[in-house]
C-alpha cells in the first residue's frame, strides 16, 4: 500500500472489524483492499505494536480490535501505520542561488506547515468511535 492510502485503507478495515464478530484473516482484509495478505500483516503489525488490534492464531483466527475504540484517535492510527508525513507536497528542487525560488519555497512550506497544524488537530480530535458511529448512520443501524 502506499503510504499516501495506508490511513484511509486501515481506517477502513478497523471499521469493518468493529462492526463484525469475530476475527478477520489478513486474507480476508486483503480481499477487502484488493491487496496481498502479506502487505495487510505488515501493516497490522502497526496497530498491532501500537495496541489496537491483536491477532489470534489458529482455526478461527485472525485480527481482532484489542482498544476501546473512544481512546484511538484518526492520529494514533496514522502514527501506527508508519504515516512518515501528513503532506507528501513541497519543494521539488532547492536552489539556494535563486532569490525567487527561496520566496516561493518560504511561502508555501509556510502554507504546508499552517494546513498540516490543522489537519494534525483534527486527526488527534477525531475517535475510531465517532468514526464507527458515522458508519452507522450511513447505514441507517444509528442508536
Amino acid at each position: 500500500m502506499r503510504n499516501d492510502s495506508r490511513l484511509s485503507r486501515m481506517l477502513h478495515v478497523l471499521l469493518h472489524m468493529a462492526n463484525h464478530d469475530g476475527p478477520m484473516t489478513s486474507e480476508t482484509i486483503a480481499r477487502m483492499l484488493g491487496t496481498n495478505a502479506v502487505v495487510v500483516r505488515r501493516t497490522m503489525a502497526g496497530l498491532r505494536d501500537a495496541g489496537y488490534v491483536r491477532s489470534e492464531k489458529g482455526h478461527g483466527g485472525g485480527w481482532v480490535i484489542a482498544a476501546d475504540l473512544e481512546m484511538v484517535s484518526l492520529l494514533d492510527v496514522h502514527r501506527a501505520v508508519g504515516g512518515p508525513r501528513i503532506f507528501a507536497i513541497g519543494s521539488e528542487h532547492s536552489n539556494p542561488d535563486c532569490a525567487v525560488e527561496k520566496a516561493v519555497n518560504a511561502a508555501v512550506e509556510d502554507a504546508l506547515q499552517h494546513a498540516e497544524a490543522l489537519l494534525i488537530a483534527r486527526l488527534g480530535a477525531v475517535s475510531l468511535a465517532e468514526l464507527a458511529q458515522g458508519f452507522k448512520v450511513h447505514c441507517g443501524q444509528a442508536d
